[in-house]
């Protein structure tokens, strides 16, 4: 067995060890915090203007998305607070967990399960800035023979909205979700899905 480990590091000793270390896939996590249907939503509000900035430039993220739904507002049913992250590769995400950052949550809403996807699509750039809202869709990955093309079946299947977007899967639930940056309700006023408003997005 060592033998054979020295074999393969010998082959693989060109390698560029940097490349080996941020080549992961891009990792979404969310946590979605149900609150009160009387819960004064000002005060998320003030926590994210207050403390937003702070994840600007977090090691590995991508962008962090700080989103609320409000009850009755665009056919929301429930307030909540559900940030939404994409991470480079697993180490950014592992660093905000487990070294201190997300203890703030648990002070604050106590213990919460951390929703976690792998991204199939990026078609994102620096305009997501411009975008005051998020809408999300929600799809079952159907039992089926063969996955092989699946990425060209979901572009093919998700809704034609003129806005950038992501997908993400999660092979243990076999679900994935579509999240479209938008600017203008209109572009999404037949389509069926969570409007969140976006409060800041840290890069």
């Amino acid at each position: 067995m060592v033998q054979g480990f020295l074999v393969l590091l010998r082959e693989t000793e060109h390698l560029d060890i940097k490349y080996i270390k941020g080549s992961g896939s891009m990792i979404a996590s969310q946590y979605k915090i149900t609150l009160p249907g009387n819960y004064d939503m000002d005060i998320i509000r003030k926590r994210v203007k207050d403390n937003g900035y702070k994840t600007d430039g977090f090691d590995g993220l991508k962008f962090k998305l700080y989103l609320i739904t409000e009850k009755g507002i665009n056919n929301n049913f429930q307030n909540s607070y559900s940030p939404l992250y994409l991470w480079k590769d697993c180490e950014g995400l592992n660093k905000f967990l487990f070294e201190g950052f997300y203890d703030n949550i648990l002070t604050s809403f106590g213990w919460q399960n951390v929703n976690i996807g792998v991204l199939l699509i990026d078609e994102t750039t620096q305009r997501i800035q411009e975008a005051k809202f998020l809408f999300e869709v929600v799809g079952e990955i159907e039992p089926k023979e063969s996955l092989n093309n699946f990425k060209k079946s979901i572009k093919d299947a998700i809704p034609k909205i003129d806005a950038e977007y992501i997908v993400i899967y999660n092979p243990d639930k076999w679900k994935y979700q579509v999240f479209y940056f938008i600017d203008k309700l209109e572009k999404v006023k037949t389509e069926k899905g969570v409007i969140y408003t976006i409060l800041h997005i840290s890069q």
